[in-house]
């Protein structure tokens, strides 16, 4: 049997309000758990108690899911906060250069200088 191989790259990931979509499948587990609550003993009569279990462990491990997505997205916003603040100490010196070279200094190079956080003027 020949192993099959893509003819195509694969797309990028799509990404969209992950922790929005993960809380409210989670909303949706427990409400599903509590509708089904009040029946419990028709649930245990017929053999399907199963049916409230399952809608209460989908609520557990939408917990966990939420705490999962959040931790990640936390860790996506630092990553590109960090990936920006290294890109823009470098187009800073990079003016600063231009500016030490012609002698004068722009408009927005003083406002940069004067917005960066920790400096002391």
């Amino acid at each position: 049997m020949a192993k099959w191989t893509p003819k195509h790259e694969a797309p990028e990931p799509l990404e969209g309000p992950v922790v929005a979509t993960i809380t409210g499948g989670t909303i949706v587990w427990f409400v599903l758990f509590l509708v089904q609550l009040p029946f419990y003993g028709w649930f245990a009569d017929h053999g399907h108690t199963w049916w409230l279990w399952t809608c209460l462990a989908g609520g557990g491990l939408g917990l966990i899911g939420i705490w999962y997505v959040r931790k990640r997205d936390a860790a996506l916003k630092r990553a590109a906060a960090a990936a920006h603040e290294s890109t823009g100490k470098t187009e800073h010196s990079e003016k600063s250069e231009q500016s030490e070279n012609t002698g004068h200094t722009s408009h927005t190079e003083r406002t940069d200088r004067t917005n960066l956080p920790g400096q002391h003027t």
